[in-house]
């Protein structure tokens, strides 16, 4: 195709191996430093500012300043939702790196995905949303429904305050472990926000997997039943 977007040009960025494990390491939506990327991905600070111009070009990061140092990021969500389908496209086509023991079973159970939990409990809030119809398509839009937005509320949501952040309030993305679908968006966000401000869970920043307490795990699974109709794994 001669004409329209060039995704060649993206995924010849994604594509290099360096480039990946930077853009991996960056899923958990904490900035990291030049030289923490560098260790990310195994190669040289001036190798890594190299890589890192590049895909800051390309528009898939975005750089702060905070005094005299700088921080990388994910360029915005829909960077996360591209990596997080790779991901996926990836397991499923048998092209996993080693295992790495029990952190491989802690992540497909419950992590980061940029800003929103993933994993098997992702998984878990999208389909108990869906299935008590709180979340339903309006075309190809997800949508919170009345009785949707009356339960998050009553879970301490502010979705007032959600309003006033221009950015969609729920989005499905593909998990990649579980190859279903997770909640995204704005909601997505504050409902992990939320697990973390009950004491329910807590997220490990360097593996990016959200560890549940005990309580906490039972009052998720009260909250969000697993639905009577869910996938057989």
């Amino acid at each position: 195709m001669k004409e329209g977007p060039d995704i060649a040009y993206i995924a010849a960025l994604i594509g290099d191996p360096a480039r990946a494990n930077m853009l991996t390491a960056l899923m958990n939506g904490k900035a990291l430093t030049a030289t923490e990327l560098a260790a990310e991905a195994g190669v040289t600070l001036q190798t890594a500012s190299s890589h890192l111009a590049k895909l800051q070009d390309g528009g898939l990061l975005r750089l702060r300043r905070q005094g005299r140092h700088k921080y990388f990021s994910l360029a915005d969500s829909g960077v996360a939702a591209v990596l997080e389908s790779l991901m996926g496209l990836a397991a499923g086509a048998g092209h996993l790196r080693t295992r790495t023991g029990p952190k491989d079973l802690a992540l497909r159970t419950a992590r980061v995905c940029y800003n929103h939990l993933a994993g098997d409990m992702g998984v878990q809030v999208f389909e108990s949303l869906m299935d008590r119809k709180y979340l339903e398509f309006r075309g190809d839009e997800l949508c919170l429904s009345p009785a949707g937005a009356a339960f998050v509320a009553d879970f301490g949501v502010d979705l007032d305050g959600l309003a006033r952040i221009r950015s969609p309030l729920c989005r499905e993305c593909l998990d990649w472990s579980a190859r279903r679908s997770h909640l995204a968006g704005k909601l997505g966000r504050a409902l992990l926000s939320r697990f973390a401000g009950l004491g329910w869970a807590r997220v490990d920043k360097k593996t990016r997997i959200v560890h549940f307490s005990p309580e906490g795990e039972k009052g998720f699974r009260a909250m969000f039943p697993v639905p009577r109709t869910a996938p057989i794994d």
